[in-house]
């Protein structure tokens, strides 16, 4: 299925039914009076988060969603049928705004959340209510309101616990196959990967958590160029990033520590919330190089950058390293949630 994280609908409420104008007619009963019943309420639409879908591709072609309207009121005081709601699943994950306004609507961040997008219309009264002392014989009835209507933009946002980040060909694709069963595209030429894959990485018994592949940044990024600025969104859900660094890239002239700056500065660009997550350094293709050849490139990298958070050597081809690496996610993820707990805690 082709990956497809934003799209616009649009989307009807139901109308209301009319009231009815009604008179009981029946034999041997003069001027029975007013019977009109009142109309049925228009459906409301729903947005509902349905984790089995992972993809707004089926919106490129669905476009228009409309509830069923109620029925007009009928004689005897029967009040019209109220239409049916409308639920119309999308990904978990997806954020809804007004096209209009620029509105946020909502975040659907759980499966089976429900947010009601338009209301139906109001069933009109049928004659019958109008009936007083005064006015036995009522000839006034309301119609049904039109239901409301919206134009909406649907962003699809992963929601995942890690974020690879990198320039093309840093090892990201090959990293997510190595420590999780996702199996994204792997070649030998930059932008392989087209679109955001997730993979689940299991640690130990009950132990897991969810790491997104993001297509591969390059300078300008933030500013369209590439592939980057479809998908830096991804990034903002996820808890920690992983900043993989090629240890021997292809172009002699551009150093690790030339490829780390050019990332950052794109996500700084892009949200300054992306540089304030935690964030470590990885550093790839350690198998490319000896043993003595690593530490000294590291040293140099870390010396350059003055970078003072976790290091990783780590070997995505072989596997050599991953799986500390995943240890020492795990154990990070689950201090963060601790703290966030802890947060709430103590709010008043």
């Amino acid at each position: 299925m082709r990956f497809v994280d934003e799209a616009t609908v649009r989307v009807q409420a139901g109308n209301g039914g009319h009231g009815c104008l009604s008179f009981r007619r029946e034999k041997y009963v003069e001027r029975g009076g007013p019977d009109g019943g009142d109309g049925g309420h228009g459906g409301d639409v729903y947005l509902v988060a349905d984790e089995s879908i992972n993809t707004l591709v089926d919106f490129r072609v669905a476009r228009r969603f409309r509830a069923e309207s109620g029925r007009g009121g009928a004689g005897r005081n029967m009040t019209g049928r109220s239409g049916d709601d409308l639920d119309v699943k999308v990904p978990r994950g997806t954020v809804i705004h007004d096209v209009d306004t620029g509105e946020l609507i909502g975040d659907l961040t759980e499966n089976g959340q429900r947010l009601k997008v338009v209301e139906g219309g109001r069933g009109g009264l049928g004659n019958a209510r109008f009936k007083s002392s005064t006015n036995r014989a009522p000839r006034k009835i309301t119609q049904g309101t039109p239901g409301e209507s919206r134009h909406l933009a649907l962003e699809l946002k992963l929601l995942a616990d890690v974020g690879l980040v990198g320039l093309p060909n840093a090892g990201k694709s090959t990293l997510i196959r190595s420590m999780s069963a996702a199996k994204p595209k792997v070649a030998d030429y930059p932008f392989t990967t087209l679109h955001p894959n997730l993979g689940v990485v299991s640690v130990g018994p009950l132990q897991s958590f969810v790491m997104a592949d993001v297509p591969g940044l390059i300078e300008g990024a933030a500013e369209g160029a590439g592939l980057g600025i479809q998908f830096l969104k991804h990034l903002q859900r996820t808890r920690l990033l992983l900043h993989l660094v090629d240890i021997a890239p292809i172009n002699a002239d551009e150093s690790p520590a030339d490829a780390f700056r050019s990332i950052a500065g794109e996500l700084s660009k892009f949200s300054t919330d992306l540089m304030e997550k935690p964030r470590w350094l990885v550093i790839n293709k350690i198998d490319l190089l000896p043993t003595e050849e690593q530490v000294l490139v590291k040293d140099e990298l870390v010396a350059e950058l003055g970078w003072g958070g976790p290091v990783f050597l780590v070997s995505a081809e072989t596997g050599e390293g991953t799986a500390a690496l995943g240890q020492a996610v795990m154990r990070e993820l689950e201090e963060l949630h601790e703290a966030a707990d802890q947060s709430h805690q103590d709010a008043p």
